[in-house]
């Protein structure tokens, strides 16, 4: 009985510190009210901007970070899963990485609206996905995706083009 009880305390602390953090994300960055941190370790983090959406979200251990001068942005209806990672800066992989500073690629990540990020996905600096894509579970995306498409695989390669169904149709 005791035990049961701790653990429902832990619980509840755990969740309050949660909600704390992500309540000091929303005032940090330009994170939409309406916009739903959807599980446990979740970071935000670097001196560039982030803006996420409202009526989207984001998976538990996933990270999002924005290097000085360089901005995140993920749209409105955006579907991001578990274990993402989005970049502005990475290391340039053929640098000799014995000289320091070692090089490295920034830029912008713009996630347009209705997109569907799979789990496992890595998003690489200056990427932007255009609105209504897939990108697969495991996904590595090294380059621009245009709207309406589905793309997997390390790197991501088109999959396909999506097949449009008109709203009206569905009424």
């Amino acid at each position: 009985m005791a035990r049961r009880f701790l653990v429902r305390v832990l619980l509840a602390l755990s969740a309050l510190y949660w909600r704390v953090i992500y309540s000091e994300f929303r005032a940090r960055y330009g994170v939409s009210p309406l916009f739903r941190f959807n599980g446990k370790n979740i970071l935000l983090y670097g001196d560039g901007r982030i803006r996420l959406g409202e009526n989207s979200y984001i998976g538990d251990n996933s990270t999002v970070h924005a290097s000085s001068g360089f901005s995140v942005q993920i749209g409105i209806g955006c579907h991001i899963s578990s274990n993402v990672r989005i970049f502005t800066e990475s290391v340039l992989p053929d640098s000799d990485f014995r000289v320091k500073p070692v090089p490295s690629k920034a830029g912008d990540v713009i996630i347009a609206e209705a997109c569907w990020i799979g789990a496992n996905v890595l998003i690489n600096p200056g990427v932007s996905i255009g609105a209504n894509s897939v990108v697969g579970a495991n996904s590595v995306v090294t380059r621009d995706i245009p709207p309406d498409e589905i793309w997997g695989g390390v790197p991501a390669k088109l999959i396909r083009k999506k097949r449009q169904q008109a709203a009206s149709a569905a009424s």
